[in-house]
């Protein structure tokens, strides 16, 4: 959510800053700016909308210099338009600022500011910072910097660049993220990695609390009392052409391709010799018989990800298991102690409600075993345990690789722990293990028939509601099927229990409605029909999904979309996949913005 680049260097940065920023449209904006020293002052440029808005003020006022800051707002306080838009100015104009994140405080600070003499021309939080750093400035930027966080509350990512210190800039965090890159004569910052990737591979990846203070020919870093840190390179080792689109249409679409690849480089090195081997994960046997309760906690897609592993850790580990929203689990003041086990599952690894869940966790005395795709992320950095997934960037916002390695992560968790236990036999675990290391070739099969997805899309996507429904396993799928749906296509979707219809919900059901209902669990399925039957009866259309062996349902739904005939308990890692391509082709048939949907971000660093 929002994104932040800066510049110090020989070059002119105003091409390096909106190349920047553009890699960074994926997480999420409604407006964009840069702030620029020359020998004139502090230059700002910006304005509510897209990069492409901003470019074309840029090319008309060509704005030069060698230390920049940009930004891409997200609105949290104040309105989408160019006066809230970043970077913000002090009053003398000699402070600009850009900021990620939430200041709690902001009123108090902003009343103090106002007997002080500061007129503000904005309604954001922000704008306190720029006038904040510049009340406390007496010609040391760094100094003004640690005074000023000092007296934030709340979260921030900041870059800050003053006209009277222009041979460097200061950087600093607290609950949002931001990176250092180190170059040759020039160095930067980013929120992501795939801003700078370009210019360096190499990397400070900067803790809670941290300052850095960048120099064209250096970077130095400080914590909150201005103590230095000596601080280790993180080398990024994949390509730039991962965060490229590769001839792909949407990045979304090439991330649904990558599938997988991306779900074999996570299974395949945690199998050896037919058995689980986990070896970040520091969870004996002992550990495992102390472990009374498994709490998943997660948001959106990746808590969908965690209904699925409640299902199988229970099925094949005998551990309860509760799945939480990470936005209502601390403030629920959860029953938690020494003897459960938290899974924290995140995509980006700052996630921010989920990251405070994990703080919450770890201060009650859990252990906490992290499901992450970024490597050096805040929740994996704060984990006691770490799986990594290995899924690549991940550019478009709406999650699809990702969470097919969410839940091969979990489904290698699940195993994991019924070994250690002794609640699996060798033949069940061998057969698990079969299964795992044929899910890329199903998924393969599942692309390779993407065109019968692409028509019936092609004939339902001015639908004004879709239903998805499923029983055990198929109602967790529906209900990231349905997500998936109605993040990128804007079309009203909701997913039900298949039990639950003859409940309350089936009064929805009128001709002409449309239906998705998964149907891979064997043991459902003929209860699963039941469900088909009831709302075919009230005039649905039905798409189902289900294996190639179950022909009879041809005759029954209007569509069927197949998967290979996998074992019904690891169908969901298949099945997700024609549900992805579903809601893809819908939003494209639609003429939306695939990658970059409305009102969305794809790493939420804010509450």
């Amino acid at each position: 959510m929002c994104g932040i680049v800066g510049y110090i260097g020989d070059k002119n940065c105003t091409p390096i800053l909106l190349n920047g920023l553009k890699k960074l449209e994926y997480r999420g904006y409604d407006s964009a700016g840069i702030a620029i020293y020359n020998t004139h002052g502090l230059k700002v440029v910006k304005c509510k909308g897209r990069l492409s808005c901003l470019e074309d003020r840029i090319n008309e006022e060509k704005p030069y210099g060698c230390l920049g800051i940009g930004h891409t707002r997200w609105a949290t306080h104040g309105e989408p338009n160019d006066v809230n838009s970043h970077p913000h100015i002090s009053k003398s104009g000699n402070i600009a600022v850009v900021h990620n994140g939430i200041i709690e405080n902001y009123l108090k600070l902003k009343e103090f500011l106002i007997l002080q003499g500061y007129e503000f021309v904005s309604d954001t939080d922000t704008e306190v910072i720029a006038h904040l750093v510049e009340y406390h400035y007496k010609g040391d930027l760094v100094q003004a910097v640690i005074n000023t966080i000092s007296e934030l509350e709340g979260s921030y990512a900041l870059g800050v660049i003053s006209r009277d210190s222009n041979e460097e800039f200061v950087a600093a965090r607290k609950d949002s993220p931001l990176i250092v890159g180190l170059g040759d004569g020039e160095n930067f910052i980013a929120s992501d990695i795939p801003a700078i990737l370009e210019y360096t591979r190499d990397v400070y990846i900067l803790e809670d609390r941290e300052i850095a203070v960048l120099r064209k020919d250096g970077v130095k870093v400080f914590n909150h009392f201005g103590t230095e840190v000596k601080k280790e390179v993180f080398h990024v080792n994949w390509d730039v052409s991962a965060a490229e689109k590769s001839g792909y249409e949407h990045f979304m679409i090439k991330e649904i391709f990558e599938e997988p690849k991306v779900v074999r480089d996570t299974i395949n090195p945690r199998i050896k010799d037919n058995s689980i081997v986990l070896d970040d994960i520091h969870i004996s046997p002992q550990d495992l018989e102390n472990i009374d309760k498994i709490f998943i906690v997660a948001c959106g897609t990746a808590y969908h990800a965690g209904i699925v592993g409640k299902y199988i850790i229970e099925k094949l580990a005998g551990i309860p298991v509760e799945v939480d929203l990470a936005s209502e689990f601390r403030y629920r003041d959860p029953i938690i102690n020494d003897r459960n086990l938290v899974i924290i599952i995140s995509q980006s690894g700052e996630t921010i409600d989920t990251l405070f869940a994990l703080r919450e966790a770890k201060s009650k005395g859990a252990k906490v075993l992290s499901i992450v795709n970024v490597v050096g992320s805040s929740i994996a950095r704060e984990s006691d345990n770490v799986l990594y997934t290995w899924a690549g960037p991940e550019i478009a916002v709406a999650s699809t690789k990702a969470y097919n390695t969410q839940l091969a992560a979990l489904y290698l968790i699940a195993l994991d722990f019924a070994a250690k236990k002794g609640t699996i036999d060798a033949q069940a675990l061998d057969r698990h293990i079969q299964s795992l290391r044929a899910l890329p070739e199903a998924i393969e099969k599942v692309l390779s028939n993407r065109e019968n997805i692409q028509k019936f899309a092609a004939g339902h996507y001015n639908a004004r509601s879709i239903f998805y429904i499923g029983r055990g396993l198929d109602y967790a799928l529906s209900m990231e099927g349905s997500l998936k749906l109605k993040e990128i296509s804007y079309i009203h979707s909701e997913a039900y229990a298949g039990g639950e219809l003859k409940h309350g919900t089936i009064a929805l059901i009128e001709d002409g409605t449309l239906v998705v209902c998964s149907m891979t669990q064997d043991s459902l399925f003929e209860k699963t029909v039941s469900n088909v039957k009831e709302v075919k009866a009230r005039g649905a259309v039905v798409m189902a999904i289900t294996q190639e062996k179950n022909k009879r349902i041809d005759d029954i739904v209007d569509m069927v979309i197949t998967i290979p005939d996998v074992d019904p308990f690891v169908a969901p890692i298949v099945a997700i996949t024609a549900m992805q391509l579903f809601a893809y082709y819908m939003a494209v048939q639609k003429g939306c913005d695939v990658d970059k949907p409305r009102n969305l971000a794809k790493s939420v660093t804010v509450e």
